[in-house]
């Protein structure tokens, strides 16, 4: 299993974003089965595709999960409040609604890859200590 973050979500959908788009396209097919996102990172990355491509970027998301090409993880009320946790922990950088649904849910789930295009994830810990296996990264400068 792969985690998803709203990053890598959206690039899929916007073909302005070239370079990173052609990282996640190329990454695609080598990931490990099922892909795996949050609501919260459905719901961040439908808002960015709204507001780049309105309802016909939007609707490459659906056609995404219709496809079953992405799964959503439901979390529960423990997850909720590890969320609060980590929101507070990381709360410096500071981390972000959806990342903490991400964490929460590697935690839950037992992975630690996630699909993600921001270096945030090189940062948290799963369980406090365990690093996350980050692909592709962030977009070399």
């Amino acid at each position: 299993m792969t985690l998803c973050d709203t990053g890598p979500l959206f690039a899929l959908m916007d073909t302005r974003q070239a370079v990173i788009r052609e990282r996640c396209l190329k990454l695609l097919p080598t990931l490990r089965a099922p892909l795996v996102t949050t609501w919260p990172c459905l719901a961040e990355a439908m808002h960015l595709a709204y507001t780049r491509g309105r309802w016909p970027m939007q609707q490459r998301l659906w056609r995404l999960l219709a496809a079953h090409a992405i799964q959503i993880h439901n979390g529960n009320s423990v997850e909720a409040r590890r969320m609060e946790y980590l929101m507070e922990k990381y709360r410096d950088i500071p981390m972000d609604f959806a990342d903490a649904s991400l964490v929460a849910a590697a935690e839950t789930l037992g992975t630690r890859l996630v699909f993600a295009t921001d270096s945030d994830f090189f940062v948290y810990r799963r369980h406090d200590r365990e690093p996350f296996e980050v692909v592709p990264g962030p977009v070399p400068r």
